[in-house]
């Protein structure tokens, strides 16, 4: 019998990296050696006095229940006393904090909570593409904005002024930005919140890389004036404290998002579990020691890779925040073209811009996520393959 999908899976763009994961595999069973360069997925392991943190959480019996659907108090006290401490932001506990299961967890559920079919979503092109595929699951439409390299990737207020309608209730931003790791200054914050509370509406934005920077501080959304007022904003543990396969994360702002957020995650998942979050305090509470330690290794990474490119002629946007560097191809070349080749030919896997929209061809990402060494000799490879 053949399945019959639903429409809301039938309307998803093709899935670009599901290719380039089939040629990963082809390419292994043939013996070669490849150097993967693609996936955000931090090499470096979880510090270890998080580990320790989670066997003693997990050996206490009442870390086993079903957890609350919002988080831990204690959890959710953590997450305040870091925000006031790394960004002077006020929150409550109670509800402007929600713990997630992994911010992607969160930013995949916030449609359902706020739209109904048929209204729109801004999303930024190039962008993490999960913004596009979850309003597609929630029946609501995407509007995809163009970033550009010469505007530093940030949007033009007059460009979201022209891409947002009467049927728009949400968009999304995401600084410092995957895939371009470009960084956004509180002033952008300041005019897009004002910009927001006259149009109704909500800002989503997902700070995943907030702390993947060594100087000055990136700035979070809610200390623009008036950002709790139109928006929350999206964390994880994952790349602050390699933390990816953890799954923990959490939402703060607006209380009645939140409260809508809750609502769907209440009748879909059944929280974060217990022992997780107890280690997710103790990240938290030591958050500026670990983070650092951590983002150092990328700054270094990251000083060596691009001097390696920029001497070969390549250009790479400059950023000193996230892990990622954002390339530009010759004029005219085709992004996954270029992924396939460097493949096949080179054994060395990056993702092709074009995955992340329209905006992103003629460009590829690097992922610093990888032994010194490898990263050394895929750079190479592929300034052998230009």
């Amino acid at each position: 019998m053949e399945i019959r999908l639903s429409e809301r899976l039938r309307k998803l763009p093709p899935y670009l990296f599901r290719e380039i994961d089939m040629l990963k595999q082809k390419a292994r069973q043939e013996g070669k050696s490849l150097i993967d360069l693609s996936i955000g997925d931090p090499d470096m392991p979880t510090p270890g006095f998080i580990v320790e943190a989670m066997a003693e959480a997990i050996r206490n019996p009442s870390t086993h229940r079903y957890p609350s659907y919002d988080g831990l108090m204690e959890f959710r006290e953590a997450v305040v006393q870091w925000y006031n401490e790394r960004f002077g932001v006020d929150l409550d506990p109670k509800n402007e904090v929600v713990a997630l299961i992994g911010s992607k967890e969160g930013i995949a559920h916030l449609p359902f909570a706020l739209l109904d079919p048929g209204d729109e979503v801004l999303v930024p092109d190039p962008g993490y593409p999960v913004y596009t595929q979850a309003s597609i699951l929630a029946d609501a439409t995407p509007k995809p904005f163009p970033l550009t390299w010469e505007y530093g990737f940030l949007p033009k207020m007059e460009v979201l002024e022209a891409a947002a309608g009467p049927k728009t209730r949400l968009i999304y931003l995401s600084y410092p930005n995957n895939p371009t790791a470009a960084r956004a200054p509180l002033g952008f914050f300041e005019e897009v919140a004002a910009w927001a509370k006259v149009k109704g509406i909500v800002i989503a934005h997902d700070a995943a890389y907030s702390e993947v920077f060594l100087d000055p501080p990136t700035p979070s959304f809610l200390q623009a004036y008036g950002a709790k007022e139109v928006g929350v904003e999206f964390h994880s543990l994952s790349k602050t404290f390699s933390m990816t396969g953890w799954r923990v994360g959490f939402c703060v702002g607006n209380a009645s998002v939140l409260k809508a957020l809750v609502q769907v995650k209440s009748n879909i998942d059944s929280g974060v579990f217990e022992a997780i979050q107890r280690a997710g305090i103790v990240a938290l509470r030591n958050a500026k020691h670990a983070s650092l330690a951590i983002a150092s290794v990328y700054a270094q990474r990251r000083k060596q890779a691009v001097g390696r490119l920029k001497s070969a002629g390549i250009e790479v946007f400059p950023s000193d925040a996230t892990f990622y560097l954002w390339c530009r191809l010759p004029k005219g070349s085709d992004s996954r073209s270029f992924a396939k080749r460097l493949i096949e030919e080179n054994q060395v896997v990056v993702t092709p811009g074009v995955g992340f929209g329209s905006m992103g061809e003629g460009f590829f990402r690097i992922s610093l996520t990888a032994p010194d060494e490898a990263i050394s000799t895929g750079i190479e490879r592929i300034v052998q393959a230009f």
